[in-house]
């Protein structure tokens, strides 16, 4: 069983959901209630009605056609029959030839994270660490090179542990970065996602400090500097178990742990530093005893999220604080222009590394996507999850809101989910990591805070309801499956009719990708049920209403407005999937940008400027009927 305090955000919000609907005026509270329920479980029904009648879940069958005597309808995702498909990028659909679902079915995982003065522990995996990096027996179809570790001029102990974590033969990128940065020399290495970046870098950092006999009083001499707290502390992970039998010290800084404990290991002395750009740099600035002076290698890793985060004068900074001598390397599956500037700058007589491929993502990978008309985005998503809940999901979205959101909605109506995104406290999006990670089905609903470098072993669907702003962000979602020598997965992604124009990007990004259909009549049939509870059920209300607001805010920041653009969304078909019959008002600042927009929201949140107007009058901000304007301004 899940402990108590494992559960607490879910269960304080289907608790607040369930006991504090709005009692509406000439309606008693009980009678309010009772409806919101209802709605509930009517959703709750129809789904398992719908996934009774399609017979089998949404799935991929990469083997071959259908089995004679077997149905497939929504239940495979059919493949669209259009001409103009290219010869060759046709994929069989079919179901499975086991059950798939189970109506029951509610995963159940080990709360493996505890705080203790503020300090995150964590229980290193081993089972996991070898799924992330397991070994493929004979040919490895280019993923595995010919060297294997043993023949590495590296130390016994580095030689040791890497058995311990059964690695044997080196990934392309590592048997090209492992012997260069062995060598002294500096490196910008490209590489897809899911191809051993991690220890390409970690390697040969051990064994630098390891012959140079570095020791806790010389301070840091590796810092790795990643984008986000849970890749750094995957990177961390894997230093932990690199660094089993050496006497270097390790240490993890990032936003959200405690950091007057960070200060005082720190002052004691860090040999291999982990780091988040930000509380790197007030550590640098801020913390008297922290020595950085004698650092001898800087990782960068992701270095093209880092920038794109906005944390570009942050890593300056760092960068002029750092000593000029020294050994650099940045990483990343992606190549920008900003990148090539970084690399200028902190780079000496690189060398530039590259797996080669014309297939921008990685061929155990089925990717296709699916054509849905905006109302109908909801009812898609419920009916696939519905049918998938024993697989292993991730669902990306484009807001925090609309993750809290669905995250609540679907606990309410008993579909379990569980979330991460930049909004949610460290120590639960921490419990939330672990615990997906070491789960062997599950849903998790995430933001692009997911999207980079995390290592989830054995995901089987990686499902995009909101697009991502570029190509590269669609390489790096997708690159949370099939990961690995042989790794296989799945990955779906929802177009609205306007957005067609993306897939020409993806195809420029050597993106493959194949249309599926969808039959309407197999969808769970909720929207009146949906609408009904989101108007009963105040705190759902509240919680759709945000997302609503925050998916056209996202919408109208996309980088791709010729495609993506809010002014062409037809609201009253996109309020439907959150939920609303008639959409509520929503102002788009679109001037507001960079640091200072913090400070209009929050004015804005102050003088009831959101644009819903929501008083106790009107609870849920419904806007006027005489009010034609799709937005506020």
């Amino acid at each position: 069983m899940i402990p108590e305090k494992a559960n607490l955000g879910i269960k304080k919000r289907k608790i607040k959901a369930e006991d504090a609907s709005l009692p509406a005026e000439g309606d008693p509270t009980a009678t309010h209630k009772a409806k919101a329920r209802r709605a509930a479980q009517e959703i709750a029904v129809k789904g398992d009605e719908a996934i009774k009648e399609s017979g089998v879940p949404i799935a991929v069958d990469a083997q071959g056609p259908p089995e004679e005597g077997t149905t497939s309808a929504l239940s495979s995702l059919e493949p669209h029959n259009d001409s103009s498909t290219p010869p060759g990028r046709e994929r069989p659909y079919g179901p499975h030839s086991r059950e798939l679902y189970c109506i029951a079915g509610c995963y159940k995982a080990l709360y493996f994270l505890c705080c203790s003065r503020c300090n995150i522990k964590r229980r290193i995996f081993a089972s996991s660490l070898s799924n992330l990096f397991s070994v493929c027996p004979g040919p490895s179809g280019g993923f595995f090179s010919d060297v294997l570790f043993e023949s590495l001029d590296i130390c016994d102990p580095v030689k040791r542990a890497l058995g311990e974590m059964k690695m044997e033969r080196l990934t392309e990128i590592q048997a090209k970065a492992i012997p260069r940065l062995l060598e002294g020399k500096d490196v910008l290495g490209a590489a897809k996602t899911g191809s051993g970046k991690t220890l390409a870098f970690l390697v040969p950092a051990m064994e630098l400090l390891y012959q140079v006999k570095f020791l806790p009083r010389n301070g840091t001499g590796v810092l790795v500097i990643s984008p986000t707290r849970e890749l750094s502390l995957q990177i961390y992970d894997v230093a932990v178990e690199l660094a089993k039998y050496l006497p270097q010290t390790l240490g993890l800084v990032m936003g959200g742990a405690n950091r007057k404990n960070e200060a005082e290991k720190l002052c004691k002395g860090v040999n291999v530093l982990v780091a988040t750009p930000g509380r790197l740099l007030d550590h640098m600035q801020n913390t008297k005893g922290f020595v950085y002076k004698n650092l001898l290698s800087l990782v960068i890793d992701e270095a093209d999220r880092i920038l794109e985060i906005g944390f570009e004068e942050e890593l300056n900074a760092i960068l002029a604080l750092l000593p000029k001598t020294r050994q650099t390397c940045l990483f990343s599956a992606t190549q920008t222009a900003k990148v090539a500037d970084l690399a200028r700058l902190s780079l000496k007589k690189p060398v530039f590394l590259q797996v080669q491929n014309s297939v921008a993502t990685v061929s155990g990978l089925q990717q296709g996507y699916v054509i849905c008309p905006a109302e109908q985005r909801f009812l898609l998503l419920f009916t696939f999850l519905k049918k998938n809940r024993d697989k292993k999901v991730m669902v990306f979205f484009s807001s925090c809101m609309s993750v809290r959101f669905h995250d609540e909605l679907f606990n309410y109506i008993d579909l379990q989910t569980t979330c991460i995104h930049g909004k949610k406290k460290q120590g639960a999006r921490m419990s939330t990591y672990y615990e997906f990670c070491e789960a062997e089905k599950g849903i998790l609903l995430c933001t692009d805070v997911a999207a980079r470098g995390l290592d989830i072993p054995k995901v089987d669907w990686i499902v995009q309801v909101d697009p991502p702003d570029d190509p590269r962000e669609y390489i790096h979602r997708v690159g949370r499956t099939a990961r690995g020598a042989g790794g296989k997965g799945k990955a779906l992604m929802f177009l609205m009719p306007e957005e067609i124009g993306f897939l020409r990007y993806l195809r420029q990004a050597g993106v493959p990708l194949n249309e599926y259909s969808f039959p309407s009549s197999k969808l769970a049939n909720v929207q009146t049920q949906l609408e009904r509870l989101i108007e009963k059920n105040y705190y759902l209300h509240k919680s759709s209403r945000d997302a609503y607001r925050s998916y056209l805010h996202a919408y109208a920041s996309h980088g791709l407005k010729d495609i993506f653009n809010v002014y062409n969304l037809d609201l009253q078909r996109v309020a439907r999937a959150f939920g609303f019959s008639v959409p509520p008002k929503v102002e788009l600042n679109l001037k507001a940008k960079g640091r200072g927009s913090n400070n209009l929201e929050k004015k804005n949140k102050r003088f009831g400027g959101s644009g819903h107007r929501f008083s106790a009058a009107n609870p849920y901000g419904v806007r006027d009927p005489n009010d034609t304007r799709q937005f506020c301004h």
